[in-house]
């Protein structure tokens, strides 16, 4: 598992690649809160997530909440297939805002 961060325009850009599972989730439980922390709001790239079970599903649900609660942007990005599966099957492609690139998230965001 990889995180890594920058700024996208007026946002955070959090990336993660690998698998995000049960072993994972602590860490990227903490990225995404931390990341969450500069109210910029935040835009999380999947493009290179392989693989995500349930306990990465409820680390992006506790991040969207969060942002929620302080009136922050929170979006997913460049949503690999395996978790595009995985959000659907949940119903959570529903709820989360998904965007195909980061221009366009930022052009969403306007």
């Amino acid at each position: 598992m990889e995180i890594s961060t920058r700024k996208a325009g007026e946002y955070d850009w959090l990336g993660l690649s690998g698998d995000v599972d049960m072993h994972a989730a602590p860490q990227v439980r903490k990225a995404l809160l931390d990341a969450l922390q500069g109210k910029n709001g935040l835009l999380v790239d999947l493009a290179g997530v392989s693989y995500m079970d349930s306990s990465g599903v409820a680390c992006l649900v506790e991040a969207f909440q969060t942002a929620r609660r302080q009136g922050s942007r929170f979006a997913l990005v460049a949503v690999a297939p395996p978790v595009l599966a995985v959000l659907r099957l949940a119903r959570l492609d529903k709820v989360f805002t998904l965007y195909a690139t980061v221009d366009e998230a930022l052009a969403g965001g306007r």
